[in-house]
């Protein structure tokens, strides 16, 4: 690992003119993310298309500041509102800003970009750390980075989960890259109306969130326990911890666990449109040739899935009657009633957990059993997207004794995040861009390839061996050769 020197922090403040008006409460859905807060993604530039870094500096700080006339909470902070204990953006002229960081190290740029094995320690490096443990808690923070080996540039984003999912950042990046290019901002502008997301119980429901998982704010985590312990007994802490790893790959490893998250072996692969279409046509057949075709073809997202989980699965050891388990949250703002709209800036979540025998993995027609189990989440997601099983609570799973942590393959992102097309600053779609915490044994991310077509699939597993059995399954899988 090559060393990440940090040669300059400043800020980059909102318009004054766009702060809003008073406090952005958060909802429910979005309260209970203030204790796994951080999600964290890096893009890599390279090539000869790349302007000086000085100028790349100034220009993502020039195009920053003007994005910020219409993000402007983002510039604010998360506060803790103790006369009604709920949790608020607040954005005012008097903050900072957002904080930018710039830092330059010798690691190659193109082994960074191009390797399918990631460089752990450099990509965590490569983007800002940022404490967002303890209220009030900055929302945003970003880091370029020179890097060595002939030139190129990292930049690491670092936002605040409880006030952005996947899909706003997208929409953040293409807006900020938009205005370094100099066009115009994508449309329709960003919605920070917490009213949009009509949750029962409302305000209620969100400081009853609150009471539930923060009982200590503005603490959010006590100072001796700062890696990632909530305020709960030691064996609940461990059971939470590890779940909510399950749900979702951003709460910290207890300081106990850090060398096993440094072992972490993290692989990227691409399935391009032909093979995703081929994979697509094979779990039709599997599910017809064993009498039990699926109701519609499957999706890439289902396919893509459903293959990831087979071979997750498949190169570990589970006693074959035992359930093994798929998790993943979906986007709800177009399934509430009424949606909360495309231009809805926050987290609108909601989580699906799959299940099935482990047997039924290492079957000839696993790829349609899991498929089939997939489409079925989705579906009784999509008729009751705040009530199912877990539904946007996602939190609740901690007390469910029953999904063992080790049997359970998180899925985040979505083959519809078009992470390379949108992040074009004005040289070029990045090399690559990979989320930076994947701290689960069993995690797998999905963007949509750089190629605008096929999927990116990045999987983490604590053990080498088992990525390497992963890419034998899955080239299998996919009837290749390679």
């Amino acid at each position: 690992m090559a060393p990440v020197r940090i040669v300059d922090v400043g800020y980059v403040p909102a318009p004054a003119a766009a702060a809003p008006p008073g406090p952005i409460k958060l909802n429910a859905m979005e309260a209970q993310w203030v204790v796994a807060p951080v999600l964290q993604h890096l893009l890599l530039f390279e090539g000869d298309q790349l302007p000086p870094f000085d100028d790349v500096v100034r220009s993502l700080k020039s195009s920053l500041a003007a994005t910020l006339a219409t993000h402007a909470p983002l510039a604010g902070k998360l506060h803790h509102l103790a006369e009604s204990g709920e949790v608020a953006i607040r954005c005012s002229a008097a903050d900072e800003g957002v904080r930018f960081v710039v830092a330059e190290t010798d690691a190659d740029a193109r082994r960074l970009a191009c390797d399918e094995d990631h460089d752990v320690l450099t990509f965590v490096g490569l983007v800002p750390e940022v404490d967002m443990y303890r209220l009030p808690a900055p929302l945003l923070a970003v880091q370029a980075t020179r890097l060595g080996g002939g030139g190129g540039v990292a930049l690491g984003l670092t936002v605040h989960h409880a006030v952005a999912d996947g899909r706003s950042l997208w929409r953040f990046v293409e807006a900020w890259a938009a205005a370094c290019r100099g066009d115009a901002p994508p449309e329709p502008p960003p919605c920070f109306d917490r009213s949009r997301v009509g949750l029962p119980g409302g305000e209620e429901l969100a400081r009853s969130v609150v009471r539930k998982y923060m009982p200590d704010l503005p603490v959010v985590r006590s100072r001796e326990h700062s890696t990632g312990f909530v305020h709960i007994s030691p064996i609940r802490v461990l059971i939470s911890l590890h779940l909510i790893f399950c749900c979702h790959h951003q709460v910290p490893m207890p300081a106990i666990l850090q060398q096993d998250r440094l072992r972490f072996t993290r692989r990227t692969f691409t399935l391009d449109a032909p093979r995703i279409a081929r994979l697509k046509q094979r779990i039709v057949r599997l599910g017809e040739a064993h009498g039990a075709p699926l109701r519609r073809p499957p999706s890439s997202f289902v396919a893509v899935v459903s293959l990831a989980w087979t071979c997750a699965v498949r190169c570990r050891s589970f006693p074959a009657d035992d359930n093994v388990f798929l998790f993943f949250l979906a986007d709800a703002r177009d399934r509430l009633d009424p949606p909360a709209g495309a231009d809805y800036f926050g987290t609108c979540l909601t989580g699906c957990l799959v299940k099935l025998p482990a047997r039924e993995l290492r079957a000839e027609r696993a790829l349609a059993a899991a498929a089939a189990a997939v489409q079925d989440a989705i579906r009784e997601m999509a008729e009751d997207p705040l009530g199912s099983s877990p539904g946007w609570e996602f939190l609740k799973l901690a007390g469910d004794r029953t999904v063992p942590i080790d049997r359970v393959v998180n899925v985040s992102g979505s083959a519809g995040f078009m992470a390379y097309e949108v992040a074009d600053f004005g040289w070029g779609r990045p090399r690559r861009t990979e989320n930076v915490r994947m701290n689960h044994d069993g995690q797998v991310a999905l963007v949509r390839a750089r190629d605008g077509g096929g999927v990116q699939v990045a999987v983490s597993m604590l053990q080498r061996a088992h990525v390497d059995a992963f890419k034998s399954e899955l080239l299998k899988l996919l009837g290749s050769d390679e």
